[in-house]
């Protein structure tokens, strides 16, 4: 019998592409021909959506309609729609795209598997890898107990859920059975892991169990969140060689009024401790944040000072966002009051200013050693990461081809040149 062709296209974060992985994997390969993204004909099409900003949801909204045509014109059998988007606008979108043959929730993984006439086996952690074999993500956690007025995540995806250890445990040890060697650990906050389940964070006892499975060399954590960091956390980024010296804790902002209508948790002077308290603890680490801009209430004076945050901080890696309202978040009646203009002119800005920092960081790297991880092969370079960066947002070591060199390597690099964004190097010699 033929197999159906199944594909599976990811809009949006990280967390969702594990979904996606998750949805693939438990699929049996003998009844079916299993793809992430691409384009061609298929049986099947899975569109595993975003819901989180305007622009992803218009993104997602795009994809759906490429496909509603791509079905017109016979090139695919069954359109599906799941994700974010499909649990928070499923019957708007039912009415005006009645083209898509079904549509989907964050926690219909049954109802979608029904739909494809095979049984689902949750307790199972087999994942069809989307990243190159050598690194995946690990969820961490489902939903969100923070209630920062901007955001419809715990609207969409609910209280916070953690994974107990021993389960993150055992699907770490599937993924370093088939060739991962560094686990990016992600959820909606990674400072609140456990403390549903135990009234405390439980991120420490988590990332020793981590750290015992051979073959597992890097670990990198994505998605802090500032306030309650779990203090104990900063000693196991020291002294743990398996942690990457590298932290996405997204600050969102600095002026103290903005932040209190965020509903943040933080303040600037807590800010600036916590950031004090990290490198001051744990030399070298990279800190890589993200900010908001044109939020309700961001006056000329509250960007100055998100600008002044940023020259002093001087974050190695960064992103930038503009505000955009959603229905049933907080901030919603506060209205759309900063003009997308000036929304941009400030993103704009805030980007400039950290490419300036970005080059002067990379610059002062040339002549020293650094171990890379090669992910991939182009033309004349192999590229690679230090860890000091995730996997694409952060900068790529494009290194000189060496004989034996592959991707999934450690290697020793020295660094020869750089650019805002990019690294040059070449073997280290022994």
């Amino acid at each position: 019998m033929k197999k159906k062709r199944i594909r599976m296209l990811t809009m949006g974060c990280s967390k969702n592409l594990v979904d996606s992985e998750k949805v693939l994997g438990q699929l049996p390969p003998g009844r079916f021909e299993l793809h992430h993204e691409g384009e061609g004909p298929a049986d099947i099409v899975i569109i595993n959506t975003c819901g989180f900003i305007r622009d992803a949801k218009e993104e997602s909204i795009d994809t759906i309609l490429h496909y509603v045509e791509a079905r017109r014109q016979g090139l695919i059998g069954e359109l599906l729609v799941t994700g974010c988007l499909s649990e928070r606008y499923r019957e708007e979108l039912r009415q005006e795209i009645p083209e898509v043959d079904a549509w989907f929730g964050v926690s219909d993984t049954d109802a979608l598997f029904a739909r494809l006439r095979e049984l689902h086996a949750p307790e199972d952690p087999s994942r069809l890898l989307a990243t190159p074999s050598h690194y995946a993500y690990l969820k961490v956690a489902e939903g969100c107990d923070r209630s920062c007025s901007f955001c419809a995540i715990p609207m969409i995806r609910g209280r916070y859920r953690s994974l107990p250890v021993p389960a993150l445990e055992k699907e770490a040890r599937q993924l370093a059975g088939k060739g991962v060697r560094e686990l990016l650990l992600i959820a909606q906050d990674l400072s609140w892991y456990g403390r549903d389940l135990q009234g405390r964070s439980l991120l420490t006892p988590l990332l020793e169990s981590l750290s015992s499975i051979d073959g597992i060399r890097w670990i990198r954590l994505h998605y802090a969140y500032p306030a309650l960091f779990p203090q104990d956390l900063i000693r196991q980024m020291a002294d743990n060689p398996k942690l990457c010296r590298y932290l996405d804790i997204p600050f969102q902002h600095i002026h103290d009024g903005v932040l209190r209508s965020m509903r943040r948790g933080h303040t600037r002077r807590s800010t600036y401790r916590l950031i004090e308290k990290l490198r001051g603890g744990v030399p070298g680490l990279a800190l890589r944040t993200t900010l908001m801009v044109g939020y309700p209430g961001e006056t000329d004076a509250a960007f100055e000072e998100l600008m002044q945050f940023v020259r002093e901080v001087r974050f190695e890696r960064m992103g930038v966002f503009t505000y955009s309202p959603e229905e049933g978040t907080p901030a919603y009646p506060l209205g759309d009051p900063v003009p997308e203009t000036v929304k941009l002119e400030r993103a704009d800005a805030l980007m400039a200013l950290q490419q300036e920092i970005s080059m002067e960081i990379n610059e002062s790297r040339i002549g020293q050693v650094h171990t890379v991880v090669i992910d991939s092969e182009d033309g004349d370079y192999f590229l690679g990461r230090t860890e000091f960066d995730s996997p694409e947002v952060d900068n790529e070591v494009f290194l000189d081809k060496s004989p034996g060199m592959a991707p999934g390597d450690f290697v020793r690099a020295e660094i020869t040149g750089a650019g805002e964004f990019e690294l040059y190097g070449r073997l280290a010699v022994s």
